[in-house]
């Protein structure tokens, strides 16, 4: 019955299919958080600046007012009541006009200069022709100031109040508003002089700045948006271009180029993952060719035992030889070798799949490798001297059947590749958590270049001695695999006595002997 798959999302077409890209997609994410940083800057200054502008002024205008408050004290000092002010509103214009610096404002055509307030009997003076200076809180006299605006209009915004805080003068309806300093006389409070403090709005001079201070960030924010926009477009080609450079390269190994290297440039992630990606192409290829050389060697593996049992059947056919006990051992040695083939192979495909079965028990190595060597040599028909050390108590947990498969066949590769007589050292020791065991035999030994390739599969040093020994090549890469599928690790190097050495480590059993 067939499975139902999810079908893949279709692709965009036409020309929504030009912004479906990375680089189109990097420029967009670039640009749009530099854009909302640029605005977010933008915001915080003007929000920034109109704040520091409007509490800078606020200030201003308190530094200003203490001179008015003064102005005031004195005049309510000398006339002991407002009545000075409440009667004659155009003096308090006048007055904080005059103390605020911008000079006393013209009075209107026709209005009368205002009545000095009363006096008691007792500040009576005699006449005198000669000028008096003007009573205190009266504007001075003298050619009137010019009618100039003032560049920091505060007076429309100052308020009189009585002790009550009651609005004598300034504007109606703001003393909530305002902002209150006392006017002290002979330390009692006679009354408050307000202001009403700039929130937002500024007025002439202020509001003048403020509008070119606000186009000069306006400037400056559009030209920080266009260097982020250039600055995205430009990260976003840089960085699509790296990144084609490996789609094409995955491509090319995809469909089975595995001769493909992409360039690396510095030190950066990209250039990390060009170097990942070239050692996995080198992988790979080297993996393709031991692939092909793996085929090449089972094929010419399985010819020559096939060859060798055709000829002699076809030889048996037409009669040139006859079906005796000799010819058909001949043929069972051939089937025999072919079965040899055919087991290490499946022994090899379990061992890469992770299948090979493993029967682990407590092993006394030294022991074992001792019993393994007295059968052997019974066994061999070859003359080979042997000398042990054998540490005995080196006890490891190992399976004994594969354990002595390993053994096997080393002893193989000795008798096939040591020129007689030969000579066998295996000693066996106890090192911190692992055993060693070592093994080493006589000449001829192996070139050095060839030592790291022994465990490889059908691999031969001398190609011509292989059908004279027998061998298929597998026993040490079938070795190698038994070794690690117990935890240890397998290592060739030259043996002092001439020929080959093995080094193989193996971890020492964790539980007690007795447990």
């Amino acid at each position: 019955m067939p499975t139902d798959h999810p079908a893949p999302s279709p692709r965009p077409r036409g020309w929504l299919s030009r912004f479906d890209t990375l680089r189109v997609k990097l420029f967009l994410a670039i640009a749009g958080a530099n854009v909302v940083l640029v605005m977010t800057a933008y915001l915080i200054y003007s929000w920034s600046f109109d704040k520091g502008l409007v509490e800078y002024l606020n200030k201003a205008d308190e530094n200003r007012l203490q001179p008015m408050i003064v102005r005031l004290a004195e005049g309510y000092r000398q006339n002991g009541n407002w009545a000075w002010i409440t009667e004659d509103r155009q003096r308090w214009q006048d007055l904080s006009r005059e103390v605020l610096g911008t000079g006393r404002m013209p009075r209107r055509p026709g209005e009368l200069a205002p009545t000095p307030p009363a006096q008691t009997p007792s500040d009576a003076q005699p006449h005198n022709p000669s000028p008096q200076a003007p009573p205190a809180g009266a504007p001075p006299s003298g050619p009137p100031a010019p009618n100039v605006p003032p560049t920091f209009t505060i007076d429309p915004r100052l308020l009189l109040l009585d002790p009550q805080r009651n609005l004598l003068a300034g504007p109606e309806g703001r003393t909530e508003q305002a902002v209150l300093k006392a006017i002290v006389v002979n330390e009692q409070v006679v009354g408050y002089l307000g202001y009403v403090p700039r929130l937002q709005m500024v007025a002439s001079l202020e509001r003048v700045f403020l509008a070119q201070q606000t186009r000069t960030f306006a400037a400056i924010a559009l030209g920080m948006l266009a260097a982020v926009l250039l600055n995205a477009a430009l990260i976003a080609r840089w960085l699509s271009r790296r990144l084609r450079v490996l789609g094409d390269g995955t491509a090319a190994v995809a469909q089975g180029d595995y001769s493909v290297r992409l360039p690396t440039r510095g030190h950066d992630e990209l250039a990390q993952l060009a170097e990942a990606f070239n050692h996995m192409a080198t992988s790979l290829q080297a993996a393709q060719q031991a692939r092909q050389q793996w085929i090449a060697d089972i094929a010419h593996e399985l010819r020559t035992p096939l060859a060798t049992l055709r000829a002699e059947i076809e030889a048996l056919q037409d009669g040139i030889r006859q079906p005796d006990t000799a010819n058909l051992d001949s043929l069972a040695q051939e089937v025999s070798r072919l079965t040899r083939l055919v087991e290490d192979l499946r022994l090899l495909s379990l061992s890469d799949l992770g299948a090979l079965d493993y029967r682990f028990a407590p092993l006394d190595l030294g022991r074992f490798v001792g019993h393994h060597l007295n059968d052997a040599a019974s066994l061999s028909g070859t003359p080979l001297h042997v000398r042990t050390e054998l540490e005995q108590g080196v006890e490891v947990r190992a399976d004994g059947d594969r354990l002595d498969q390993v053994l096997n066949n080393l002893l193989q590769n000795t008798l096939r590749y040591s020129a007689s007589p030969a000579t066998l050292q295996v000693e066996v020791r106890r090192h911190d958590t692992e055993a060693q065991l070592t093994w080493e035999d006589t000449a001829p030994g192996v070139p050095p270049a060839a030592l790291p390739r022994l465990t490889e599969r059908l691999y031969r040093v001398d190609e011509s001695r292989a059908s004279a020994s027998g061998g298929s090549g597998l026993g040490l890469a079938i070795a190698h695999a038994i070794i690690e599928g117990h935890g240890g690790r397998m290592q060739a190097s030259a043996s002092p006595l001439g020929g080959l050495r093995w080094d193989i480590w193996l971890p020492l059993n964790p539980e007690p002997a007795n447990a």
